[in-house]
C-alpha cells in the first residue's frame, strides 16, 4: 500500500471516466441532439407577437365616418415566466395580479386565474381593447421593477407581461345606424350588419412579428422577422348621414309616442335604387352592445316579416290595368259585404253601397273593390290567383332583396296552388303574404322609376389600402309594369294624398305633388303566431310628377292613439319626406293635373 503507483491509477481511471461523460454528454448536445436543444432554446427566447391588420371605416356617401378604429391593445401574459423556477418566488401570479388589476379594471381573482390556468402556456390574453394609456402605466411599472430587479431589490413578475395591437372600433355618431352598421365581437370580429357582411373586406390581413427577448425585455441587437400587416378596405355606404338621422329621430319619437312594440323608415332613391336611410327603432349602441337588449339587435326593416295590408294594394291594381282588365274610371259596385269563400269580407267601416271608380277602390282603400277588380284578372279566379301570383314575383316579393344582408328575410309568398279559399280574396288587399319593409319601400320605388325594378343597394363602394376607389357593381333592372301603366299608377296615388275622399291628407306637402298610400293590416304577434294588434303603414314617392324619392314607414302594434296608417305613418312620412326633399335639393312641382274621380253618380 505504500506504493502510491495503484492509487494513481484508480484516480487517473476515475478522471478519465469523468471527462468521458463530460465528453459524451457534450457530443450528445453540441451534435447529436443539437438541433433539439436550439429550438428549445428558441422557444423561449424567440416571441411571437401578432400585428393586427388596421380594420377599414365605414363611411355615408359623403365620406363622414360612421364607424372606424383608434389605437387598442390587448395585454397579454407568457404564464410559464411566472412558474416558482422562473420568476424565483412562489406567489409570482398573485403579485403580478395586485399590480395589474387596479390598471386593467379586472378583478386580482380572475387575473389569477387566466395567469395560473397554462403555467406552462406562452400566450394568455388578461385584458382585450385597452388604451394606449394603460399599456405605457404597464410598461413604466414593468421598467421600475426591472431597475430594481437589476440592483438586486426585487424580482420582475411583470417581466412576462406583453401587449397586442388590436384596434378598438368605435362609432362616432352613437347609435345612428346600428341596425346597418352591426357591430364587432371582443376578437375584432363583425357579427352583425355591414360589419359582418363586409368583414373579409373591412378586416384586412393580420402580419406578425417575431423578436428576441431576455428577462422580458426584447434583445436590440438581436435579428426580427417581421410580416407587415394589410390594412382593411375602407366601405362606403349609400346612405346619408343626415337623412338617416331625420329618420331614426321621427319613427323613435312615433314608436315611443304610439307605445309601439317597434317600427321602421326606409328612404330610396327612385333613380338608383340606393338606401339612403335604413331607421329602426328601438335601437342600440354599436360600442356597447352587452347593455342592448337582445331584441333590439339586427336590423328589423330587414329581419322583420310582417303583412302589409292596404299598401299592398299598389301591385294587384298595377296588375289589373297592366292586364288591360280595367282603366282608373272604370265603375265599381262596393257592397258593404262581399260574401266570398267561406266569409263575408268587409272595409275598415260599414258603408252603404259605393259607387267608387278604380281610382276610387284606391283612394278610399276599399278591400271589398281591391278583390272584385282583381276577379278580372281571369276568367276563373284560379286563373286570377296565377296572375295576380306573377306580378308579386316581379315586384319583388317572396324573394330576398338583393343587399345580401345578413338575417335578412325573403317574407312568405306561397304558390297559388297552396292558396287557401280565403287567402285567394285576401292577398290582394296585402293580407295571407309577408314582406320586409325594403321590399315594401322597393315597390313603391318600382312605380315611381317608370315600372322599371331596381334592386336596392347599400353599398357605394369600397377604397383599398392603395386608395384606389372600386364601385360596386351597377344593380339588375327588370321591367315590371309598362312606363303608361307606372304614371296611371302614380296619378291615383296623388288621389288618396290630396282628394278630400283619401286616406292619406296627413301626408300632404305644400308646393310638391305627393304620390302615397296608408296600410292598416292586422299583425300577427311572433310570440304567439295569432292575429294581435295592429301594422300601421304609408308609401309614397314625391314629386308625384317627376319622382326622386320614396319613403315607407311602419309601425308596429301602436297600443296608444290611432292605429291606422293615415293617422301614425302619414306624418311620420311627410316629415322625412320634407327633409329629403330639402337635403338632395329638389325643386317643388307645377301645376296640379286634373284630378281622378273617386265616385260616380248610378245611372249618368
Amino acid at each position: 500500500m505504500r506504493n502510491p503507483r495503484p492509487r494513481l491509477r484508480l484516480v487517473s481511471l476515475a478522471l478519465t471516466l469523468v471527462m468521458l461523460a463530460f465528453v459524451v454528454r457534450l457530443l450528445q448536445v453540441q451534435a447529436v441532439d443539437a438541433n433539439a436543444y436550439t429550438a428549445k432554446a428558441n422557444v423561449n427566447r424567440y416571441i411571437p407577437v401578432t400585428l393586427a391588420a388596421e380594420r377599414g371605416s365605414i363611411t355615408d356617401r359623403t365620406g363622414v365616418e360612421l364607424a372606424t378604429t383608434v389605437d387598442a391593445y390587448d395585454i397579454t401574459a407568457a404564464p410559464d415566466l411566472l412558474t416558482p423556477e422562473r420568476a424565483k418566488v412562489n406567489d409570482a401570479p398573485q403579485q403580478a395580479a395586485a399590480l395589474l388589476s387596479p390598471i386593467l379594471g379586472v378583478g386580482e381573482r380572475e387575473l389569477v386565474g387566466r395567469l395560473t390556468a397554462n403555467p406552462k402556456s406562452k400566450y394568455a390574453v388578461l385584458a382585450r381593447q385597452r388604451t394606449p394609456q394603460v399599456w405605457n402605466q404597464i410598461k413604466d411599472l414593468k421598467s421600475a421593477l426591472s431597475d430594481k430587479e437589476a440592483k438586486g431589490r426585487g424580482v420582475n413578475v411583470l417581466a412576462g407581461i406583453n401587449r397586442e395591437r388590436h384596434s378598438k372600433r368605435v362609432y362616432p355618431n352613437g347609435d345612428l345606424a346600428a341596425g346597418v352598421l352591426g357591430f364587432v365581437n371582443a376578437q375584432g370580429k363583425g357579427s352583425a350588419g355591414i360589419e359582418q357582411m363586409l368583414n373579409t373586406e373591412l378586416a384586412g390581413k393580420d402580419g406578425k412579428r417575431v423578436y428576441a427577448q431576455s428577462g422580458g425585455r426584447q434583445v436590440p441587437t438581436a435579428d426580427v422577422k417581421e410580416q407587415p400587416a394589410v390594412p382593411g378596405s375602407d366601405v362606403e355606404l349609400t346612405i346619408d348621414r343626415d337623412l338617416q338621422w331625420a329618420a331614426q329621430k321621427a319613427i323613435s319619437d312615433q314608436v315611443r309616442e304610439s307605445k309601439a312594440d317597434g317600427g321602421y323608415v326606409v328612404v330610396q332613391d327612385t333613380r338608383t335604387g340606393e338606401i339612403l336611410a335604413l331607421a329602426n327603432a328601438p335601437g342600440f349602441d354599436p360600442a356597447n352592445v352587452s347593455a342592448a337588449d337582445p331584441a333590439a339587435l339586427g336590423n328589423a326593416a330587414l329581419t322583420d316579416a310582417y303583412e302589409p295590408g292596404s299598401t299592398s294594394k299598389l301591385m294587384s291594381l298595377a296588375a289589373v290595368l297592366e292586364e288591360g282588365a280595367a282603366t282608373p274610371h272604370t265603375r265599381v259596385v262596393v257592397p258593404n259585404r262581399l260574401p266570398r269563400a267561406d266569409r263575408a269580407f268587409a272595409d275598415d267601416i260599414d258603408h252603404p253601397t259605393w259607387h267608387l271608380t278604380l281610382n276610387g277602390v284606391l283612394a278610399k282603400s276599399s278591400n271589398i273593390g281591391t278583390i272584385l277588380a282583381t276577379e278580372q284578372l281571369g276568367e276563373k279566379q284560379p286563373e286570377a290567383n296565377e296572375v295576380l301570383y306573377s306580378y308579386l314575383r316581379r315586384f319583388g316579393l317572396g324573394q330576398p332583396t338583393g343587399l345580401d344582408f345578413p338575417g335578412e328575410t325573403a317574407g312568405i309568398l306561397a304558390k297559388p296552388k297552396d292558396w287557401s279559399a280565403s287567402q285567394q280574396y285576401t292577398i290582394p288587399f296585402g293580407q295571407g303574404l309577408s314582406l320586409n319593409a325594403v321590399q315594401a319601400a322597393s315597390v313603391y320605388s318600382t312605380i315611381a322609376g317608370g315600372g322599371e325594378r331596381v334592386v336596392p343597394t347599400l353599398v357605394r363602394g369600397t377604397k383599398g389600402p392603395d386608395g384606389r376607389f372600386t364601385p360596386a357593381p351597377e344593380p339588375q333592372r327588370t321591367r315590371v309594369v309598362s312606363e303608361k301603366t307606372a304614371r296611371t299608377l302614380a296619378r291615383m296615388l296623388e288621389s288618396v294624398v290630396d282628394d278630400e275622399e283619401g286616406t292619406g291628407a296627413k301626408a300632404k306637402i305644400p308646393g310638391y305633388r305627393v304620390a302615397g298610400k296608408t296600410g292598416t293590416s292586422n299583425r300577427v304577434d311572433p310570440k304567439t303566431g295569432r292575429y294581435h294588434g295592429y301594422t300601421a303603414s304609408f308609401a309614397g314617392f314625391a314629386p308625384a310628377d317627376k319622382p326622386r324619392v320614396t319613403v315607407y314607414c311602419a309601425v308596429q302594434n301602436p297600443t296608444k292613439g290611432s292605429y291606422f296608417g293615415g293617422q301614425v305613418c302619414g306624418p311620420i312620412y311627410k316629415q322625412v319626406m320634407e327633409f329629403a326633399l330639402k337635403t338632395m335639393r329638389v325643386a317643388p312641382t307645377g301645376k296640379q293635373p286634373a284630378r281622378l274621380p273617386v265616385t260616380y253618380q248610378p245611372g249618368q
